[in-house]
């Protein structure tokens, strides 16, 4: 797979030959912009789609033998919908995986507790989840987590392993102080887009048309459509024949330090 170190390693070797062939023969500028061009359209791509795995290793997808998925939801815990969540998995004994923001978890630590005390995994989604965040220095960003992990840590008792990027978007910044960190990156398979649907019928039909083994949801415990169609949701799940799955049983990973 292509990552940022060889295409940046192609777009040097490039423009190196093109600057030795501009020597002997002139060169149209054009080429060097188009070069350019496709240079940062190749970083946009890798920011961007977590999945691709572009600047740093990304867990997002388990075994499709297992017959197992993994819920997520990002952005909690709020207050009202987080508990709706909570009392909907519970009835269908499901467990999921919460990448919580540090700031509201120090505001709700009972509601961060609940989700532990009741099977479910707290990860670490930034401190601020700020739509700068990755536009800071990797020692900022570090802090953030740092800042989340100790707020997690202190209301549940344990460091999480887990960390997933707000918004998906990563660059070198972000690689470094995950890095540093020890962090693992989950993504994720499927992404409901459940922050801008509007209809919850059109939701329904995206996460689940092509839902298979190995693939991990994206949702947002924040958002009422997601709630509202989430009791459809694992029923599908079951009626197809799926298991649910905690994300860290379907990655074969740790979750806690």
């Amino acid at each position: 797979m292509l990552n940022y170190r060889t295409i940046t390693l192609l777009f040097v070797a490039g423009l190196a030959a093109m600057l030795v062939y501009d020597a002997m023969e002139t060169l149209a500028w054009w080429y060097f912009v188009l070069w350019g061009v496709l240079y940062l359209s190749a970083l946009a791509y890798g920011a961007t789609v977590l999945s691709a795995a572009f600047f740093l290793p990304v867990n997002y997808k388990g075994p499709e033998a297992s017959r197992s998925i993994a819920i997520t939801f990002d952005d909690g815990p709020i207050p009202g919908n987080t508990e709706r969540a909570l009392e909907i998995l519970k009835a269908h004994h499901a467990k999921a995986a919460f990448f919580c923001i540090g700031h509201r978890v120090n505001a709700h630590p009972d509601l961060t507790k609940r989700m532990h005390d009741e099977g479910h995994l707290v990860g670490n989604h930034s401190y601020w989840h700020a739509a700068t965040f990755d536009l800071q220095t990797a020692s900022k960003i570090e802090k953030e987590l740092v800042d989340t992990d100790a707020a997690i840590e202190k209301t549940i008792g344990a460091k999480p392993n887990f960390f997933r990027p707000p918004y998906g978007v990563t660059n070198p910044m972000l690689a470094t102080a995950v890095k540093r960190g020890g962090y693992k990156t989950i993504g994720w398979s499927v992404r409901s887009f459940d922050t801008v649907s509007k209809d919850k019928q059109t939701l329904m039909n995206r996460v689940t048309r092509s839902l298979k083994g190995g693939d991990v949801v994206l949702f947002h415990d924040y958002c009422d459509i997601t709630l509202e169609i989430l009791p459809a949701f694992l029923d599908h799940v079951a009626k197809v024949g799926l298991k649910i799955v905690r994300v860290d049983e379907l990655l074969n990973e740790r979750a806690y330090g």
